[in-house]
């Protein structure tokens, strides 16, 4: 791919200067189309691990304990009608990326969402909240492979909301982490058996490639 061929991505018109970003890789042993369908019809509410389902219960004990914790979701996908507090869908390019995004103060112990539509998700700026936009993306690896890469970039809106997501950040950064790579982890899984129904794959390559800051 040269650079003329190349495709913008939706996040960086979502977000294209941010306080903080991570990203997590992996090549899975299917093409990039099945690859693109198994990260868009995820539910989320499917990916496990003792760590992560250990830190989801912790991060919602402060609202189960005041009585405020909303009643689970039957089911999360990243699409125009996501259910979700505060979230909302960015876009999608298809078979190469899905971007989605939220306002809120996710630095408290009781988060607050904000519900801000995609049309003006952009340019929101009121002081006091931060946002986040994040991706699933694809890219042919060899000739029948894929790059798989979830991104999740944040940015506040002032000053102070800096340092205090700042703090945050430092704390939950390897936690976050650990949530992306065991998505990848899932969506890698989905899309070699929607390849090979019935028979794992062959020449098995799924693996961490790098992490960004």
């Amino acid at each position: 791919m040269t650079t003329s061929d190349a495709v913008a991505l939706l996040i960086d018109s979502a977000m294209p200067t941010f306080d903080a970003v991570i990203a997590e890789h992996t090549v899975v042993a299917a093409d990039p189309a099945t690859t693109f369908a198994a990260a868009r019809n995820l539910d989320l509410l499917t990916v496990h691990s003792p760590l992560l389902d250990l830190s989801m219960w912790l991060r919602s004990l402060p609202a189960r304990l005041s009585g405020h914790a909303a009643p689970p979701l039957p089911r999360l996908v990243i699409d125009p009608e996501m259910g979700l507090p505060g979230w909302t869908f960015l876009g999608e390019q298809p078979n190469r990326e899905v971007t989605f995004g939220a306002v809120g103060r996710f630095w408290q112990p009781n988060i607050e969402w904000r519900d801000v539509s995609a049309a003006d998700f952009g340019n929101f700026d009121e002081p006091g909240w931060g946002k986040i936009a994040a991706n699933f993306s694809v890219l042919p690896y060899g000739t029948s492979a894929t790059l798989l890469t979830y991104e999740c970039r944040t940015v506040t809106t002032d000053p102070d909301s800096r340092r205090r997501f700042l703090r945050y950040w430092r704390l939950i950064r390897p936690f976050v982490g650990h949530i992306l790579r065991a998505t990848l982890a899932q969506i890698a899984a989905n899309a070699e058996a929607d390849s090979a129904p019935g028979t794992p794959p062959p020449g098995r390559r799924r693996g961490r490639v790098f992490s960004s800051r």
